[in-house]
């Protein structure tokens, strides 16, 4: 046999039993951690996901079309039949979570935003089974509503205590991302109290980096031993970037203050102080003595209100409420909001370079309100109210407030927009919704409208 020949029968031989060799993974563990259990969150979760749901919504909207289609010169002039003039409607969908928080009447909290102009709710649970869910009420100021579904066999999740909370508490949102299917995400609290952002009247948010996603909202965010401590709501994302870990849940200590009313009433009954509040200008800041233009003025206190009963007199700055910062008005409002009817908030207020300790019930505030329809047809979809003596605008502006405003609506076509406020009707002051009526019903049809919009205001005619 050739050289050649034994060299490569060696190497054949060597290959094969190399190849028939265990491979070596490495050196085994150390005896002292080859027995000991990794960490996981897998024993909490399997507790805890059967209590979330995906949720999915069917609706309708009109369809917005142009006010000239509504001129009846325009469509005599361009000959349109009849059948256009009638409001056009598209179906809608949206998909979300939900968290069951009590198996035995079946009450399931997650947002208004899912729900909101839904007729049909479906609730999907973590073991596959469908259910037809109602609406029980909904709070479209703080975001959040309560449905309900059969309690047949539900599991309910583990309340937590949202004001235990700490900022660097690990936490996972549990929810529907982009209708994947239930996810889970971790992270921390990055934050707490968050408000001013301007996503919903009343903000007191959680902030966290766990993902967050459209399609999480409603969903739950748990502590590490699987207790609810906030339903998420909202994403910070410049350009709609999607996730870039700054999420937002509202606490859960919160949402279930709201549930509460929600399954009581089936709306919730918001109180007040009765006092008119103003911003602290860096000129009254020194003129009241403060080293920063941070708190709220309280430029009008209502006789026989809740104020007037706890001592609070014009010209107090308030500085902490219910041991929390007041940077300006907006913090103030946002504090009262979050309070319940018969409920005390403690007030830390300046007066005439003393610091005083006040305590004040909140009262129910009964606001009027007027549908739209019921002024003028084009004014169909509009809520209108009058204001109240907490919102920042009263005592510095007169009129009428538009409230809630249906997408897709008559009113939503003629231009205006939600927190416009209506000051005068074809050149008559209106104070109130009965002077707002009277004037309107003199114009013969047509509405000579000025509004107040933020700032600014402008003239609107609708015929």
């Amino acid at each position: 046999m050739s050289k050649a020949r034994r060299m490569a029968g060696a190497l054949l031989a060597a290959a094969l039993l190399f190849a028939s060799a265990p491979p070596d993974l490495g050196a085994a563990l150390p005896a002292a951690v080859a027995d000991q259990a990794l960490p996981t969150l897998a024993p909490m979760l399997e507790q805890t996901t059967p209590a979330v749901v995906n949720i999915a919504t069917r609706g309708r909207v009109q369809l917005r079309e142009s006010p000239l289609l509504q001129d009846p010169f325009f469509r005599h002039f361009f000959d349109f039949p009849r059948g256009l003039s009638r409001p056009r409607e598209r179906m809608t969908s949206s998909l979300g979570s939900g968290v069951v928080v009590d198996a035995r009447r079946g009450y399931i909290l997650t947002n208004h935003h899912v729900i909101a102009r839904a007729d049909e709710i479906t609730v999907t649970l973590r073991d596959g089974r469908t259910l037809q869910a109602e609406l029980v009420g909904a709070d479209p100021e703080v975001d959040v509503a309560v449905i309900k579904v059969p309690p047949d066999n539900l599991t309910a999740i583990t309340l937590g205590d949202s004001d235990q909370l700490r900022v660097g508490d690990f936490v996972v949102a549990i929810g529907n991302p982009f209708g994947l299917g239930q996810t889970v995400t971790s992270g921390i609290v990055s934050a707490l109290s968050r408000s001013g952002l301007g996503i919903e009247d009343y903000e007191d948010f959680i902030q966290t980096d766990a993902s967050i996603n459209p399609g999480n909202s409603g969903g739950a965010l748990v502590d590490l031993r699987g207790r609810l401590v906030g339903i998420n709501t909202a994403i910070a994302s410049p350009g709609n970037a999607g996730n870039v870990g700054i999420g937002f849940a509202i606490p859960s200590n919160l949402a279930l203050r709201i549930m509460e009313q929600l399954v009581e009433h089936g709306e919730v009954r918001r109180g007040g102080l009765g006092v008119a509040l103003q911003d602290l200008s860096p000129e009254l800041a020194s003129a009241f003595g403060l080293e920063r233009a941070e708190g709220a003025v309280i430029s009008r206190v209502e006789p026989g209100s809740p104020a007037e009963r706890a001592g609070l007199e014009s010209g107090d700055v308030v500085l902490v409420a219910s041991g929390r910062p007041v940077r300006n008005s907006a913090d103030l409002r946002n504090a009262l909001g979050l309070v319940g009817v018969g409920d005390t908030i403690t007030l830390r207020v300046l007066r005439s370079g003393r610091t005083l300790e006040l305590r004040a019930t909140v009262a129910e505030l009964r606001v009027s309100t007027l549908a739209g329809s019921s002024v003028h047809p084009r004014l169909d979809g509009a809520e209108l109210s009058e204001l109240v003596p907490q919102h920042p605008l009263y005592g510095r502006v007169q009129g009428v407030m538009v409230g809630a405003l249906e997408s897709g609506s008559p009113a939503a076509a003629t231009g205006i927009r939600p927190g416009d406020v209506i000051t005068s009707v074809n050149r008559h002051p209106v104070g109130s919704l009965q002077q707002l009526a009277t004037a309107a019903r003199g114009g013969g049809g047509r509405l000579l409208m000025n509004l107040q919009r933020g700032s600014g205001a402008l003239f609107l005619v609708i015929q």
